[in-house]
């Protein structure tokens, strides 16, 4: 077994790394230690992982869970004790939400086919357990149920992630590396079974699912801007680059056509004023986003973190750069209550309280519209029941709102 000091730099080294490499983000999933048969160490539950120290990594006791000390370990914990109960070989894991894992986390159907390079390091199948909601009984039960059944070393959670398990650090790295080339590997099989064709990107299944559900008629173009509000002011980015636009918020004129502003400064002038608690906004169009707003008209939560973080939902509305007052409003009525908004034919627009929190919005609605693609392929429809998914983003809300008030006390 590892030193207890030993293993809190080792849960360190693993969240440092799994953030250079893109497996985590921010705080999303948790990584855990053994140090005997009977206790664990794991990351804490909420903190960054770029700043941790062993001060923050907390011992748990694998039988009942309990610790000492003011520090709480992650809500994941029960979980990580099932895998060390169940796994006598198992001495490192981690629970992540990868993006590809993710994608195919939300098919609820095990990969039954492993790449022989592949099943050396993760097993020859990987399972999905059935889903719970996040930190439930639910969800470890099913992660019990799946340990039971299946020796593989990584488990994809039902609309979640992925938990990853090794004999150590190096080993359980290996396995979530190479689990996002797996589920890669399984979406791009369907393609070629369904088409005949060898996917050499995933453009080329964006186009597929696109050509196969759009709609015949289409939008006008919008041309993306991220923008911050500052003070008075709204500074909008050209996403392609380009003069930053400064407008005064208060005193700006609507935006009509042959306006010195483009078309674009009157929809998001229309949030800021309408959403005092949104002082940034994300104009996203990366493809598989930009797929989901030529097909969706309604972008359900396949993903729990799209549920917390972006919405209930991802609403469609078209921005006319004609009609910029009117259609500015249907954009804002489409954003009620949620953090994103899907720009029909012109990707979405991902909105929050700061840079930081836009971009984190951005991030999971990525992972929701691959989700979507891939489910589009597969022909499954598998979203977050609603009532499951307003409870999510309840708690999200109430639990950050709190940090957050918390940090200014601070």
């Amino acid at each position: 077994m590892t030193d207890i000091l030993e293993a809190k730099q080792l849960v360190i080294k693993a969240g440092h790394r799994l953030l250079e490499t893109g497996l985590i983000a921010r705080t999303w999933g948790n990584v855990s230690c053994r140090i005997s048969d009977t206790h664990f160490v794991i990351t804490p539950s909420g903190r960054a992982y770029n700043n941790l120290t062993p001060d923050d990594i907390v011992l748990v006791k694998i039988d009942d869970l309990s610790y000492d000390g003011d520090v709480k370990p992650s809500s994941e914990k029960g979980v990580h004790a099932e895998v060390y109960k169940h796994r006598p070989d198992v001495n490192f894991v981690i629970h992540t939400h990868q993006l590809n894992a993710s994608m195919v986390s939300v098919l609820r159907s095990d990969i039954n086919f492993v790449p022989e390079k592949s099943a050396s390091i993760i097993g020859d199948h990987v399972p999905v357990s059935s889903y719970g909601l996040p930190s439930t009984k639910k969800l470890k039960n099913g992660v019990v149920e799946t340990l039971k059944r299946s020796d593989s070393k990584a488990i994809l959670l039902s609309n979640h992630g992925a938990v990853c398990m090794g004999a150590d650090y190096e080993e359980t790295f290996k396995v979530a590396s190479e689990l996002e080339k797996v589920c890669e590997d399984y979406v791009r099989r369907k393609f070629t079974m369904l088409t005949g064709n060898i996917a050499e990107t995933f453009d080329s299944i964006n186009s597929f699912i696109t050509e196969k559900f759009a709609a015949a008629e289409t939008a006008k173009e919008v041309q993306p801007f991220n923008s911050e509000r500052e003070g008075e002011y709204i500074k909008l980015f050209p996403a392609q680059g380009g003069d930053v636009i400064r407008v005064n918020s208060l005193t700006a004129k609507p935006v009509s056509p042959g306006s010195d502003y483009p078309p674009e400064v009157q929809l998001h002038l229309a949030i800021f004023n309408k959403r005092k608690d949104v002082n940034a906004i994300v104009h996203s169009k990366k493809p598989e986003i930009l797929a989901v707003s030529k097909c969706c008209k309604l972008l359900k939560p396949l993903l729990d973190d799209f549920a917390q973080i972006a919405g209930i939902s991802a609403r469609s509305a078209v921005f006319d750069p004609d009609n910029t007052i009117a259609s500015s409003k249907k954009v804002v009525r489409k954003l009620k209550g949620r953090n994103s908004v899907i720009l029909k034919d012109n990707g979405m627009l991902c909105v929050a309280g700061n840079v930081s929190d836009a971009e984190a919005v951005e991030m999971v609605a990525e992972k929701n519209a691959k989700a979507y693609v891939a489910s589009k392929l597969f022909d499954k429809k598998i979203a977050i029941a609603p009532h499951e998914a307003l409870l999510m983003r309840f708690i999200y809300k109430a639990k950050y709102s709190k940090k957050a008030d918390e940090g200014k006390k601070g």
